[in-house]
């Protein structure tokens, strides 16, 4: 059976995608064992489009036929590095659908963050992972991304 050819297009966001990044959304909480909650997550998401507080990229395949599937998204938060006296993006939230997982839909995502931020003159894009999330590791290491060697991580969670 010949293996169907998909292309990956990837969108900034709006509110209006919300009933599109929802049940992508409700994805990653779950992979990561959280109760389900799809209006929360609705409720969560529509506040930080009309905060403008987060900035979401939407993954989209489209087969042969046109047939337009959303697949993935990733979320991005503004800090800063004191330092390099310039923005700083956290890539907070990256999640590809079981069934399209190995197309490149992760690869196509992170890419377009990096775009992102560089157009807005930012001094790169950080991210924490698991430390058992092995496929995302190598992702992000086979995309560039270079695991901090140099600080330790703290949270402080009430």
């Amino acid at each position: 059976m010949e293996m169907q050819k998909k292309t990956t297009e990837i969108i900034r966001a709006t509110i209006d995608d919300l009933p599109l990044i929802v049940p992508l959304f409700e994805g990653y909480r779950q992979f990561y064992k959280q109760t389900p909650d799809p209006e929360g997550a609705r409720r969560f998401l529509a506040e930080h489009f009309e905060a403008n507080s987060s900035v979401i990229f939407l993954a989209f395949l489209t087969d042969e036929q046109g047939e337009r599937q959303a697949c993935g998204f990733t979320q991005l938060y503004l800090s800063f590095s004191s330092v390099a006296l310039k923005k700083l993006w956290i890539l907070n939230d990256l999640f590809v659908a079981p069934e399209v997982r190995h197309l490149g839909v992760g690869r196509a995502l992170l890419k377009g963050a990096r775009e992102f931020a560089a157009e807005t003159q930012a001094r790169g894009l950080t991210l924490k992972t698991a430390v058992d999330n092995y496929p995302a590791q190598a992702l992000y290491e086979t995309a560039g991304w270079k695991r901090d060697e140099q600080f330790y991580s703290y949270n402080l969670y009430f």
